[in-house]
């Protein structure tokens, strides 16, 4: 797993999110190993991503330079972070979809007591990041110089296979298939096709 996701361009952020996986994650005490991951470019290129219109306030942290966290918030309750991938200038980023805890279990258990079984404590990116307890407070840091709250290193050379398949939850581009996972691995989340509200 010697391999850099940090080096690659913009344009291979779908490469990056292979990469990623088996790559452990950590913060306040929870170390997770990677197992579902989803891929996003930018500018004009990629309607599912919050960069497709340009730069903003609230996506400027995509634009890079690589490594850096960015954190957004879902149905009004839910937080998910993404590790920006690419050269600066160019949006790319990398969702953190779902993760095996092997570290801190009891840390995790005590922060996802809904969770029935063990490989349910970071099966899904907002529940990945209630086990790592992150806040919005964590955009924008960087995860590979150590000062910011959730670091990423490899993890054990251990081979597996990586099935990908369309994107979950966006209204625009799902069928991309931009999400990656480890076939077999119980964490990875169950697939929910995006499906439009109705309005009366």
């Amino acid at each position: 797993m010697n391999e850099s996701w940090l080096d690659l361009p913009a344009g291979a952020v779908d490469e990056a999110a292979r990469l990623l996986l088996g790559r452990h994650v950590t913060a306040n005490h929870v170390t997770v190993r990677l197992t579902e991951v989803e891929a996003y470019s930018g500018l004009g290129e990629d309607p599912a991503s919050h960069a497709h219109r340009g730069k903003t306030k609230r996506t400027e942290v995509m634009f890079g330079p690589a490594g850096f966290l960015y954190v957004y918030q879902i149905y009004g309750m839910y937080l998910c972070a993404n590790i920006v991938c690419g050269e600066e200038g160019r949006a790319a980023a990398v969702l953190l979809r779902a993760g095996e805890v092997v570290d801190g279990l009891t840390y995790a258990q005590d922060r996802r007591p809904a969770a029935r079984k063990r490989t349910d404590l970071a099966a899904g990116p907002a529940k990945l990041m209630q086990v790592l307890a992150l806040d919005r407070s964590a955009n924008g840091t960087s995860v590979v110089d150590g000062t910011g709250p959730l670091t990423v290193t490899d993890g054990p050379d251990t081979p597996f296979v990586i099935e990908a398949g369309p994107r979950v939850g966006v209204t625009s581009a799902h069928d991309v298939p931009w999400r990656f996972w480890i076939k077999g691995d119980p964490t990875v989340s169950t697939y929910r096709r995006h499906t439009p509200r109705k309005v009366s």
